[in-house]
C-alpha cells in the first residue's frame, strides 16, 4: 500500500474524532472519504497532511513513517473547500506560490506554470484575479497550485462544497479524468454520497470516528455491510415493523427496516403491476419534482414511504389511491444489514 493508516486515534478534549482508524490506498487510485458532518473525515485529512498530530497510531507514505515529520516536508498537495487562493495575487503567482517556496528558478517557474494552466483548461487568464474568475476557475487554480510541486499525495477537503450544481457536476468529470490523467494518488472527503460515488475508485465510510466499511462505489451501495451505511446512501425510508408488507421472510431481532426509493414500485389502479397479489395500496401524499424523475410519498399501512415515477409515466395526483409493491428490504440487526429480496420476485435472500 501506498498510503496506510495503522491504529489512530484522535481526541479533541471529550470527543473521539478518530477510533482506532486503519486503511490502506493503493498508488494512484482516487479515494473518497465519505460520511455525515462530524464522523472524523476531515480529521484524517488534516492528520495525513500534517495540520494536526494523532494522539497515537501511524501513518505511513510510501513505506515512511511520517508521524513527526513537518507538514512542509510531507510533499503533500491540498486543496482547500474554500480555494484559499491569494486574492491579490494572479492565477500565475497563485500556481508559482508553491514553487518560489521551494526556490525553484524563474525558467523552471514558468515553465511548470505554464504546464498546470494548459492542463486546467485556462490559457489566457494568467494574468488575472480571483475575484475576475468564476468559482470553478478558481477551484481549478486551486487545483493546479497544489500540483505545482509534484506532490506525492493528493488531499482535497470537500473541494465542490462552493460551486453551484452545474459547474459542481463538470467539475466532478474533470478531476476524475485529470486525476486518471496525471496517476497521482489522491484522498478527497465530501458528504454527498452521488459525489463519492461518481468519481471515486473506492469510498471509505466513516460513522462516528470509526470506518463502517470500504469499498468500491457499487459494491459499498448495493452491499452494506452496517445498518449505518444501508441508511446513509440515498432517501431511504426507515420503519419498525415490516411484518405487515407482504412476501418477506422474517428474522429474529430486526430493529429497523429501512427501504430505498428504488426498492419501491408505485403504479396507478389502471396500470398493470405485475406482482399485484404482494402489492399493497396506498395513498399518495406528496409529490416533487426533481431532475430524473418524480418523487412520489405513499402511506402504506401506516408507513409513509418514498418512491419514483418517471417522466414519461402517467402523472399521479395527491389523495389517489395507488399499488405499491417492495422489492426488497434492507433489514437491521444491532450494526449488521440483510438484504431480503420479495419472495414474490422468486429469488432467494441474500445475507451481507
Amino acid at each position: 500500500m501506498y498510503v496506510e493508516l495503522k491504529h489512530i486515534n484522535k481526541h479533541f478534549g471529550n470527543f473521539k474524532a478518530s477510533d482506532d482508524v486503519s486503511f490502506g490506498i493503493e498508488k494512484g487510485k482516487l479515494i473518497g472519504l465519505l460520511g455525515p458532518s462530524g464522523s472524523g473525515k476531515t480529521t484524517i485529512l488534516r492528520m495525513i497532511a500534517g495540520l494536526e498530530t494523532p494522539d497515537n497510531g501511524d501513518i505511513i507514505i510510501d513505506g515512511k513513517v511520517i508521524n513527526n515529520v513537518p507538514a512542509s516536508k510531507r510533499g503533500i498537495g491540498f486543496v482547500f473547500q474554500s480555494y484559499a487562493l491569494f486574492r491579490y495575487m494572479t492565477v500565475f503567482e497563485n500556481i508559482a506560490f508553491g514553487l518560489r517556496v521551494l526556490k525553484k528558478s524563474e525558467k523552471e517557474i514558468k515553465e511548470r506554470v505554464a504546464e498546470l494552466v494548459k492542463l486546467i483548461g485556462l490559457e489566457g487568464l494568467e494574468n488575472r484575479y480571483p475575484s475576475q474568475l468564476s468559482g470553478g476557475q478558481r477551484q481549478r487554480v486551486a487545483f493546479a497550485r497544489a500540483l505545482a510541486p509534484n506532490p506525492q499525495l493528493l488531499l482535497l477537503d470537500e473541494p465542490f462544497a462552493a460551486i453551484d450544481a452545474k459547474v459542481r457536476q463538470e467539475l466532478r468529470h474533470w478531476l476524475k479524468e485529470m486525476i486518471a490523467k496525471l496517476g497521482v494518488t489522491s484522498i478527497f472527503v465530501t458528504h454527498d454520497q452521488d459525489e463519492a460515488i461518481e468519481v471515486a475508485d473506492e469510498i471509505i465510510i466513516m460513522n462516528k470516528g470509526r470506518i463502517d466499511q470500504i469499498g468500491k462505489p457499487l459494491d459499498v451501495y448495493n452491499k452494506p455491510k452496517t445498518a449505518f451505511v444501508a441508511s446513509f446512501f440515498g432517501q431511504p425510508s426507515i420503519f419498525k415493523d415490516y411484518s405487515k408488507f407482504h412476501s418477506f421472510d422474517e428474522i429474529a431481532g430486526v430493529e429497523q427496516a429501512i427501504v430505498r426509493p428504488e426498492f419501491v414500485k408505485v403504479t396507478k389502479k389502471t396500470e398493470v403491476q405485475q406482482y399485484k397479489n404482494s402489492a399493497e395500496e396506498g395513498v399518495v401524499t406528496d409529490i416533487a419534482f426533481r431532475g430524473s424523475g418524480i418523487e412520489i410519498t405513499v402511506l402504506v399501512n401506516g408507513e409513509l414511504l418514498t418512491a419514483r415515477r418517471g417522466f414519461d409515466e402517467a402523472s399521479v395526483s395527491v389523495g389517489e389511491k395507488v399499488d405499491v409493491f417492495i422489492y426488497r428490504i434492507f433489514a437491521t440487526v444491532g450494526e449488521s444489514a440483510y438484504l431480503l429480496q420479495n419472495k414474490s420476485i422468486r429469488e432467494p435472500i441474500v445475507v451481507i
